[in-house]
């Protein structure tokens, strides 16, 4: 804890230039106290860890009082936030395009990125030995995918409807295993002749990286050179930080240049901020979220 707080210290070097002038601190007065939400992982009794180390964290990087919000579930997050009760949000990816959705009062500032780079995942359909050709004919044969209503089995039905190809989720070509892994294994033994499965996905410019469907099925036996990529979906990001438009934009700055040098500076306090990616934090915009918002348009039935 000593670390990461004389850690913090550099942080707070980089904006502490601003703080002193007087004509920058109407916003603090005009909020009082920032409000930050937050979802503790199912399991956690509905607290999250280290959370007085954060609040000082956020507390030193907007110069304010800062309080941190356990919310139930992401329903209640989302109701939270476009009620105006909490500032900022830690959101997953469908979650805050539920939020966008709703009001189209918040907007994302940073978000997750892993270790190897990558920024999010693609669905993808993989066929073996060539035996779908292409898209068009992909309801002559048998497709395996995940369970319905996991994001496995959204992902590629809404990325699909977003192109213009409408497929059912209950379409009879289709066959929703009880498990991704389950899939994996229809491809492999011959139950299947394609399947949807996942990829790592990295952002513009950036070269791919290793891992997903592709991966698993080479260590399940299957040779690189025996799948092929038929389709590929749109982005989905990881979910972001997001806060509410209308925050100031001196708040917004400060929130975003923290997060972004949270890991290599307060690694600490990174870890319990982000416990599922390793890579730190990047900057985002709404337009990451577009796969996203497909999904949740597909789910509430807009899109099927």
């Amino acid at each position: 804890m000593a670390r990461a707080l004389k850690a913090s210290a550099a942080v707070m070097t980089i904006l502490s230039a601003s703080w002193s002038n007087p004509g920058r601190a109407d916003w603090r007065d005009d909020i009082g106290t920032f409000r930050v939400g937050i979802v503790a992982e199912p399991g956690a009794g509905g607290t999250v860890p280290g959370l007085a180390l954060l609040a000082d964290a956020y507390t030193k990087a907007l110069g304010m009082k800062v309080e941190f919000v356990v919310a139930r579930d992401y329903a209640a997050l989302i109701e939270a936030q476009t009620d105006a009760r909490v500032d900022y949000a830690v959101y997953s990816a469908m979650a805050y395009a539920t939020a966008s959705e709703r009001c189209g009062c918040v907007e994302p500032l940073v978000a997750p990125v892993d270790s190897d780079g990558a920024i999010g995942i693609r669905s993808v359909l993989l066929t073996r030995d060539g035996k779908v050709p292409d898209l068009a004919a992909m309801e002559a044969y048998r497709v395996a995918m995940a369970p319905a209503d996991s994001v496995g089995s959204l992902l590629p039905l809404a990325g699909l409807a977003a192109e213009g190809v409408k497929v059912a989720e209950n379409a009879s070509f289709l066959t929703h295993a009880s498990s991704t892994a389950a899939a994996e294994t229809m491809l492999v033994d011959g139950g299947a002749d394609a399947m949807f499965g996942w990829m790592p996905a990295v952002a513009d410019g950036q070269p791919e990286v290793p891992g997903g469907t592709m991966a698993r099925l080479e260590v399940a036996g299957l040779s690189k050179a025996a799948l092929q990529v038929v389709w590929t979906s749109g982005l989905l990001r990881y979910g972001p930080h997001a806060v509410r438009s209308d925050l100031d934009p001196e708040a917004k700055r400060r929130l975003t240049v923290f997060l972004t040098n949270l890991r290599s500076m307060t690694p600490d306090v990174y870890d319990l901020l982000e416990q599922k990616h390793s890579g730190g934090f990047a900057v985002a915009s709404p337009k990451d979220y577009a796969m996203a918002a497909a999904m949740v348009r597909f789910v509430s039935g807009n899109g099927r």
